[in-house]
């Protein structure tokens, strides 16, 4: 079966916004409980998850090129299976020890089911003019904070922690494997020609692509925004709570962070895509430290403000990660680059939610004066790049 790119968009976007919601997003509910449960501080869970996106340094290249070469079908189904394998020992975890394996399972599912192989996956399916699907998905996946976070804290209020993690395992098999499973099953391969015409020759095997100055500018720039964006995803509630918000008011102002993603991408999607990714992705690099800026000087009452914009500006650099490698490089090799690409995001991703705690507990909100300076040396690496600073391949 055959989907039109609407409806490749579609599954492909709730499928992530399940996959987001269910792993990324979930500590910021259910970490403190967990931590609680299992004897150990907070940050033991927080450095547990930092565990669990280390995975994806070893996997994330290996990954990118088996979709380069075989679609993204199958790995993104297999996610399915071991994001459920993963949220189901996590569950039944009575020790630390265990807790630590499931998030590294979890891991794997978010190196092979996530943004990084949904996007390869469409930029095999659609080349050059995957620009479109790539936002598509991000704007039914911008919504995954605001839908899942409610959700998982009404069902750890409902059932405990152990029971979100195995609803969030059953949404996995029941929705999430069938969504995948949907996907084209021609990904990756040439098109069938109409009778009497040859068949277009097969792209050629992707080869591992250059470490120049180009992708090292661009790596810096993607770790900055995802340690940032891993930071303030894992731990926002807890953020605006410090901040001086109740704890319904600072979920309700988090939960605003999914409406202003989507409201950047449909920015992005309308006025921006006429311009090269570059100049976005500078624009939306501000995004965050003017939000730091409100929530450091106002506290409270600051705390919708920076919510909108973080949220827009991360709604943004999410699209800029599949865009620019896109629109710098090519289609070609997509998938081994933005596997190489996403090393030293990962490193740094990895890193924040534990290193944000600590930050957090010594300096409160003063500590978004540091990701704020962050953005700001992410924002210099863009300036560096041109739009002919490199040349598809």
């Amino acid at each position: 079966m055959t989907l039109p790119r609407s409806a490749v968009v579609l599954v492909l976007g709730t499928a992530q916004t399940l996959g987001w919601g269910s792993t990324f997003y979930l500590p910021a509910i259910l970490a403190e409980p967990m931590a609680a449960d299992l004897g150990i501080p907070v940050d033991g869970v927080f450095a547990a998850f930092s565990g669990a996106l280390l995975v994806g340094v070893l996997l994330g290249p290996l990954a990118g090129g088996r979709i380069d070469s075989r679609g993204g079908r199958g790995l993104l189904s297999l996610s399915s299976l071991i994001f459920a394998a993963g949220l189901a020992l996590l569950g039944l975890a009575q020790e630390p020890a265990v807790m630590v394996a499931a998030w590294l399972i979890i891991g794997v599912g978010m190196t092979i089911g996530l943004y990084e192989a949904a996007f390869s996956a469409l930029a095999s399916l659609y080349g050059a003019r995957a620009r479109g699907a790539i936002t598509g998905i991000t704007l039914i996946a911008g919504f995954a904070s605001t839908i899942c976070w409610p959700v998982s804290a009404a069902l750890e209020a409902e059932v405990g922690w152990r029971g979100a993690c195995f609803a969030w395992a059953a949404a996995h098999l029941l929705i999430g494997l069938p969504l995948n499973r949907l996907l084209p099953r021609g990904v990756g391969r040439p098109p069938v020609p109409a009778a009497g015409l040859a068949p277009e020759p097969a792209p050629p095997p992707a080869e591992r692509p250059p470490i120049d100055r180009t992708m090292l500018l661009l790596g810096f720039f993607f770790a900055t925004v995802w340690f940032t964006t891993a930071a303030i995803g894992t731990h926002l509630p807890r953020l605006l709570q410090q901040a001086g918000a109740s704890p319904a008011a600072a979920i309700a102002a988090a939960a605003l962070v999914g409406p202003a993603q989507v409201a950047g991408r449909l920015l992005e999607f309308g006025l921006l895509q006429r311009l090269h990714p570059l100049f976005s992705a500078r624009a939306a690099s501000l995004a965050h430290p003017l939000g730091a800026a409100v929530l450091i000087l106002l506290g409270a009452p600051g705390a919708v403000a920076f919510s909108l914009l973080h949220g827009a500006g991360a709604g943004v650099l999410t699209i800029a990660k599949g865009t620019l490698p896109l629109a710098l490089f090519g289609p070609h090799g997509y998938g081994v680059r933005q596997g190489l690409l996403m090393v030293p995001t990962r490193l740094a991703q990895a890193s924040a939610p534990f290193l944000f705690a600590l930050l957090m507990a010594r300096f409160g909100t003063d500590a978004l004066a540091i990701t704020a300076g962050i953005g700001l040396a992410g924002l210099a690496a863009l300036l560096l790049l041109h739009p002919a600073a490199a040349k598809p391949t």
